[in-house]
């Protein structure tokens, strides 16, 4: 882990601001990289060698991606919904993780030794598990509006469909923001 740490410091030593407040860390730390997997936002180890968990190039492009948001202003909430719709492509061009910090020393493992984690914000769960699900229940996906005010759609949008949203909510925000609702804050 504290190599990936390094691969993060490394990856955000440029075109980075560090964090708008004093609030969040510039680079996580172990415990921060552990409370993003149990929140679902930085997928599991890859499996584990002895007491040393193994990550990869996937891991420090999400945990780059987290702080560049963050640096942004977004909150984890944000960051999680957004986190749905997130492509590998789109999270390589958020995280914009140097090519030489993504080689990958870390041994390929099998599906059998690392399952991927299930995506509770987004996926339906399965019938027979003990949860109940409504019928025509589907993952949602979030377009983050401002003032910590989050839209849930059942299908993923575009850029140019998160624009003309914004847009169309702004006179939203302001009757949420003029009644104390949300905070105020742009995305």
């Amino acid at each position: 882990m504290d190599e990936l740490v390094e691969r993060v410091r490394e990856a955000l030593a440029a075109e980075y601001p560090g964090a708008p407040n004093g609030r969040v860390r510039d680079v996580p730390d172990r415990r921060a990289i552990r409370w993003y997997t149990t929140i679902g936002l930085v997928d599991r180890p890859l499996g584990m060698r002895g007491r040393t968990a193994l990550y990869g190039p996937r891991h420090l492009q999400q945990l780059v991606a987290i702080k560049r948001w963050q640096a942004e202003g977004r909150s984890l909430a944000q960051i999680q919904a957004d986190f749905v719709w997130l492509s590998p492509r789109d999270l390589t061009e958020a995280s914009r993780v140097p090519e030489r910090l993504l080689a990958d020393d870390v041994p390929e493992t099998t599906a059998d030794e690392a399952e991927p984690r299930p995506r509770f914000w987004a996926d339906t769960p399965a019938k027979g598990t003990g949860t109940a699900v409504a019928a025509g229940v589907a993952p949602v996906h979030g377009v983050t509006l401002g003032g910590g005010a989050i839209l849930l759609l059942p299908h993923p949008v575009s850029d140019g469909d998160r624009a003309e949203i914004a847009a169309a909510a702004a006179p939203l925000l302001g009757l949420l923001e003029s009644r104390g609702l949300i905070d105020g804050r742009t995305p």
